[in-house]
């Protein structure tokens, strides 16, 4: 049977199969639709009645009646009322507009200070300042006086209005020197008996600053100063300037016009030098052009400048590179920088005098033609207290100018004939330079800066870069002790510098001496102390050259020693 049944099944599937086989494709049919399909869902509906319950062992409920009893308690707890945390604030400080300091130290020096400013209305101030100092010398070996003094005064006023800011100012500075660096290899103290060898600059100036708010002119500003001497020297400047904006399809380009005028003469002496005469006008232009993308920052300008000489009646015009570019490379942590630059230099007696006091009223001025000035560096931040800058530097500079010691004469007919003045020679000076800063900002109580550059020059016609150093450097740290008292201190260091002593022997001029002389290099180290106390006195102390070094600034031109000075500062309102 079973057997049987075995067979019929694979009958019965082969039957299937074969009939599958025959029918492999599939005829095409059309179907119209009558009516698209829109199921719905019909509302559900809730059963109202409640099933009635026949079990008659079902327990009624008991209706509970509830009764309250208020009995009144004594209590003895009085709760503590809320009270806010407060912070302890600091006392704010008393800032005030005006101070007053005067100290006195040895080498018989005074030094004093008063700064006013008053606010006249809300838009309006009006201020002023006047400092002196003085010291009466006292250098060992010098054979001649060698005090000094320096006196500023200087008054403003400024007002603010809706669209403008402006301000006027205007001062008087005296400065008195002596030519006091007289070469003793040369002259003995009876050769110079009766002899001033004094100094004295005056200097007048007047001028105005305005700063505009969303306007196509950003500022403006114009400066006149009157410069001279005891010597009949005199010199006249003129500087104004203004920056703008202006669009150029859809950039806006920034550009900077300037004029400056100078004109000056030295008197001389009847018996040794003519008068000199010199002037010029320059009028420059600078426009450039900012680009940013994202962590680059592209400035590309020129500048462009017109030289008049008003006495030689000469002109020339010059082209300068004005680039500069920065990349973000790692945030503010570190910054790559370059740029390529240029400018014409005008130089002045009044810039010779306060770098140099001791130049002869005997300089040919004339400008310095700054052909190009490449540099590139690297800055950032080390952490957040402690900020860096390395910097290299190469520029060529044609009629540069160089301070170099007059000759000294057997038979001198001016006070400034000894060897103790300088005069101002020019060349072609090729300058490399690396750089380095470093800046500590721990906290609002101390701050400490640190910087070094060095140098390397090539003249075309000088035999040296004449009194240029070949190192510089300097620290200056500021610390806040305490509440009461405060403390600071500066060190400079300056390298070994050259410069040319010349004896011209009158009688004979084949004897005439020359020696290239080195400057020693030198550190001054400084100190200040004060204490604070009351918001509005306080007392000070300073050392100047505190190594008590024995250097030249300049050749045949030594510093006093070790310096010491006490004072005091009063602020004040009124």
């Amino acid at each position: 049977m079973k057997t049987k049944y075995i067979i019929l099944s694979i009958f019965t599937l082969s039957l299937t199969f074969s009939y599958a086989q025959e029918k492999d494709t599939i005829a095409d049919q059309t179907v119209n639709v009558v009516k698209p399909y829109t199921p719905t869902i019909s509302d559900a509906f809730k059963i109202k009645d409640n099933p009635k319950l026949s079990d008659s062992n079902a327990v009624k409920k008991k209706e509970i009646k509830y009764n309250i009893f208020s009995i009144p308690v004594a209590s003895t707890f009085t709760p503590a009322k809320g009270k806010a945390a407060t912070v302890d604030r600091a006392k704010a400080v008393k800032l005030y507009d005006n101070y007053a300091s005067l100290g006195f130290g040895s080498y018989t020096t005074i030094l004093g200070e008063v700064y006013l400013n008053h606010e006249l209305s809300r838009d309006e101030n009006v201020g002023g300042y006047f400092s002196h100092h003085s010291s009466q010398g006292g250098i060992d070996n010098v054979l001649l006086d060698d005090d000094f003094s320096k006196t500023k005064l200087n008054a403003y006023y400024k007002k603010s209005d809706r669209d403008f800011t402006w301000q006027v100012d205007g001062g008087f500075n005296l400065q008195t020197y002596n030519w006091y660096g007289v070469s003793q290899d040369y002259y003995l103290e009876s050769d110079l008996d009766g002899v001033d060898a004094g100094q004295t600059y005056n200097d007048l100036y007047v001028g105005g600053k305005i700063d505009f708010e969303d306007a196509i002119v950003k500022d403006a500003s114009l400066r006149f100063r009157r410069f001279g001497d005891n010597h009949d020297s005199a010199e006249n400047r003129l500087i104004a300037k203004t920056s703008f904006d202006f669009p150029v399809q859809a950039e806006i380009i920034n550009a900077e016009l300037s004029v400056d005028y100078i004109s000056g003469y030295f008197e001389g002496d009847l018996d040794t030098t003519a008068e000199i005469n010199y002037g010029n006008v320059t009028l420059g232009f600078a426009p450039s052009f900012q680009m940013t993308r994202d962590d680059l920052t592209l400035d590309l300008g020129v500048k462009l400048v017109y030289l008049n000489d008003t006495e030689f009646s000469e002109s020339k015009f010059f082209i300068y590179p004005n680039i500069e570019a920065s990349y973000r490379i790692v945030d503010e942590l570190l910054i790559a920088y370059g740029g390529l630059k240029g400018d014409l230099i005008q130089n002045s007696y009044y810039d010779f005098a306060n770098e140099n006091p001791f130049v002869s009223p005997t300089l040919f001025i004339t400008p310095t033609d700054q052909q190009y000035k490449t540099f590139v560096g690297v800055k950032g931040k080390l952490t957040n207290s402690m900020g860096y800058n390395l910097k290299a530097n190469y520029a060529s500079e044609q009629n540069k100018a160089l301070y170099k010691s007059n000759p000294a004469s057997n038979a001198p007919l001016s006070v400034y004939q000894y060897g103790n003045s300088f005069n101002i020679t020019y060349d072609d000076v090729t300058t490399f330079s690396v750089a380095g800063e470093l800046n500590v900002d721990l906290n609002r109580n101390f701050t400490m800066g640190l910087k070094g550059e060095f140098f390397a020059y090539n003249t075309d016609n000088q035999a040296e870069a004449w009194n240029l150093p070949d190192l510089t450097a300097s620290l200056f740290v500021d610390y806040q002790i305490s509440e009461q008292w405060f403390a600071g201190s500066s060190l400079f260091f300056v390298g070994e510098r050259k410069d040319q002593e010349i004896f011209v022997d009158e009688l004979n001029p084949l004897n005439t001496i020359v020696t290239t002389m080195s400057l020693d290099s030198y550190f001054d180290l400084n100190a200040h102390v004060g204490y604070k106390i009351n918001d509005q006195f306080s007392v000070f102390g300073k050392a100047n050259n505190i190594a008590n070094q024995d250097y030249d600034r300049w050749l045949n031109f030594p510093v006093q020693g070790l310096q010491l000075l006490a004072g005091a500062t009063y602020q004040f309102d009124f």
